[in-house]
């Protein structure tokens, strides 16, 4: 089963490139959405948390903003949550791995924000770059509720910048053209990656 790392900065359409992944049959891990369950009452990330930071349980579940700015500009509170949050991820990855080669898929998606930033390119056998052009990145951004724009500069500066990614990657999708444009995008590159060895996995299932 081939590999496959989505990754893009924040704004770029990731989230629906995935979803046109998935609309072609291919299974897609949402490290997000990982995240969104470990936190939630009853996850696995609650219990270890709330023994770092109490201050960020609220009814035995992880309150993300208040997580947020309690690790916010402090490095050392950001790698004791980086140390408890990514193995929990990695544990649902591993078993989202697991069910897909189980099922025989040819392919599997990983969308992974912060793949290059973590190294996650060695984990997979080709990367997707999502990607807009700056002016479309911001507007799309400052559009979300809460955001700001010392918020969005903040989150930017933790990221790979755009054209290193694009410089990096294995097939980039333009997302500032529409929908359609970018499914189109999608379809060639899943036709592309028909012919590629997939050597990666079998590394990591052992």
């Amino acid at each position: 089963m081939l590999l496959v790392g989505l990754t893009g900065s924040i704004g770029m359409g990731k989230s629906e490139t995935a979803k046109m992944f998935a609309k072609l049959g291919i299974p897609v891990y949402d490290a997000d959405a990982a995240v969104h369950a470990i936190y939630e009452k009853g996850g696995a990330a609650v219990e270890p948390l709330r023994a770092e930071f109490p201050d960020a349980i609220v009814d035995d579940a992880v309150d993300r903003v208040k997580l947020s700015k309690l690790v916010l500009n402090n490095k050392d509170e950001l790698k004791k949550l980086e140390s408890i949050v990514h193995p929990l991820v990695g544990a649902t990855q591993l078993q989202f791995l697991k069910d897909a080669s189980d099922a025989n898929a040819p392919m599997a998606v990983l969308d992974i924000p912060l793949l290059y930033e973590t190294g996650g390119e060695a984990r997979v056998d080709a990367v997707v770059v999502v990607s807009a052009p700056a002016d479309v990145q911001r507007a799309r951004v400052l559009e979300r509720p809460g955001m700001t724009v010392e918020k969005f500069e903040q989150i930017l500066a933790k990221q790979v910048p755009d054209a290193d990614k694009r410089a990096k990657a294995d097939f980039v999708v333009e997302t500032d053209k529409g929908l359609d444009h970018a499914f189109e995008q999608v379809q060639r590159i899943t036709e592309d990656l028909k012919s590629w060895e997939a050597t990666v996995l079998k590394e990591r299932l052992g």
